[in-house]
């Protein structure tokens, strides 16, 4: 059975039908800026918007996030340049010190460069005690074919310079000698040795001791006799006073 609204009455809406409408009727006033009578404030208008669409929290949000990249990346960068700098001054200490490293085993070198250059006298803080051509009926070709170092008998006797045992052991009248060939190509001579300290074939360097004086052989008394040679021979002999001043030994 149906029921009929009397003529020119109608129906009182339904509760959901007019909160729609109450709400569209609400957001018609809030478009004009007119509630009630009252015009809306720009401000109010915004904040009304803003919260209604809720933007605000948004932005904020995405600020906050935007300055958190940008602290993380400045620490980053931060920490990049400390590394960078740290590896700089890593690379330039190593540099330096492997530049010391060089410069002091040039100057080892040179040192020892020097040392083997260098010259000495057969005998440390002595004097000729018989020139070089002296004439005497003592030697048999009538003159002194080297000099004679003053020095007691057990006298630690030098190489004057770098250079190769050649000769060692019974020389005649020169008693106990010892040659050696001269790193220039000369040849030097000790005589009278008491005792002989190095062999045929060893290399010696600058003031290695290679015996001790006596007074072997054709003698008056001890002392080392020193020669400069041309060759290892007898009768090669050149003035052994120029020899070792011309290497920097002054007698």
């Amino acid at each position: 059975m149906a029921f009929m609204c009397a003529t020119g009455k109608h129906r009182k809406p339904g509760r959901v039908k007019r909160t729609t409408a109450q709400a569209a009727g609400v957001a018609a006033l809030t478009t004009t800026g007119v509630i009630g009578g009252l015009t809306a404030s720009p401000a109010l208008a915004a904040d009304n918007s803003a919260d209604q669409t809720g933007l605000t929290p948004v932005l904020a949000a995405t600020e906050d996030v935007a300055a958190q990249i940008d602290a993380q990346a400045t620490a980053q960068q931060q920490a990049a340049d400390r590394k960078a700098a740290e590896e700089a001054a890593a690379k330039a200490a190593a540099k330096r010190a492997e530049e010391v490293r060089e410069a002091r085993a040039r100057a080892a070198r040179e040192a020892e460069r020097k040392r083997l250059n260098a010259f000495v006298a057969p005998i440390a803080h002595s004097y000729v005690s018989t020139a070089y051509r002296a004439s005497s009926s003592l030697w048999s070709s009538g003159s002194h074919t080297g000099i004679d170092f003053h020095a007691a008998s057990g006298t630690a006797v030098h190489a004057v310079g770098s250079g190769t045992v050649v000769s060692t052991g019974w020389g005649g009248a020169y008693g106990n000698e010892v040659v050696i060939r001269m790193a220039d190509g000369m040849y030097t001579q000790y005589g009278h040795l008491s005792s002989i300290g190095v062999t045929v074939g060893q290399r010696v360097v600058p003031g290695q001791q290679i015996g001790l004086s006596g007074a072997t052989g054709n003698v008056t008394g001890p002392h080392l006799h020193f020669e400069a040679r041309t060759s290892p021979d007898y009768g090669s002999d050149v003035d052994p006073v120029a020899y070792l001043r011309n290497h920097g030994v002054h007698i």
